[in-house]
């Protein structure tokens, strides 16, 4: 199954001179854009407009690049100022094309809003220890959440936690915002409560 991984992206100055370029794209293309396109006969491209921006997708890089050949000698040939990106490249474990920056991750993003993006459980024989346990890690510089005989340890990414984890033989949870300690047989566990 074809997908469309590969990109150029033509910014034309007027949003009606991009939508005349990409009719011209999809129809009656010039003299040396025609000779060009013939490579692409047995490749399905598809085109789309967006205001000022025409977009060429791609199942291959060769096919983004003769594409590239082809959309060149169309602006040329009509004399159309615009701005061509170099073929690009969809990254999908990043949701991103390669020639933009890399946006937060979601640990970025909770630590932004002043969330620990994991945590670690700590369960302590005895309400002293638990006590003594939390001591220790804010000495650490750490900001542990303190439950009677447990703590709850937040850090900046699961390879923290993991070490942490290790260290003082709790287990790695996603953290964030909220934290509920529900009992599983609660009733009220959907309101989130700590009806225990």
């Amino acid at each position: 199954m074809a997908n469309d991984d590969w990109r150029i992206r033509i910014e034309v100055e007027e949003e009606e001179r991009a939508s005349g370029f990409l009719e011209r794209l999809t129809g009656n293309l010039g003299s040396e854009a025609r000779e060009l396109a013939t490579n692409l006969e047995s490749h399905r491209l598809a085109v789309s407009r967006d205001g000022e921006t025409v977009f060429v997708y791609a199942a291959t890089r060769g096919a983004a690049e003769q594409a590239l050949a082809v959309v060149q000698a169309e602006l040329r040939e009509h004399g159309i100022e615009a701005r061509v990106s170099q073929v690009e490249h969809w990254l999908d474990e990043e949701d991103r094309w390669d020639d933009e920056p890399p946006g937060e991750t979601w640990e970025e993003e909770e630590l932004a809003r002043g969330f620990a993006p994991w945590e670690v459980r700590v369960e302590c024989a005895s309400h002293q220890e638990a006590r003594d346990l939390a001591d220790q890690l804010e000495a650490e510089g750490y900001r542990p959440e303190r439950r009677f005989q447990y703590l709850i340890v937040g850090t900046a990414s699961r390879e923290d936690a993991e070490a942490l984890a290790t260290r003082l033989h709790g287990e790695v949870e996603p953290g964030g915002e909220l934290v509920y300690e529900v009992e599983p047989a609660n009733p009220f566990a959907i309101f989130g409560g700590m009806g225990l």
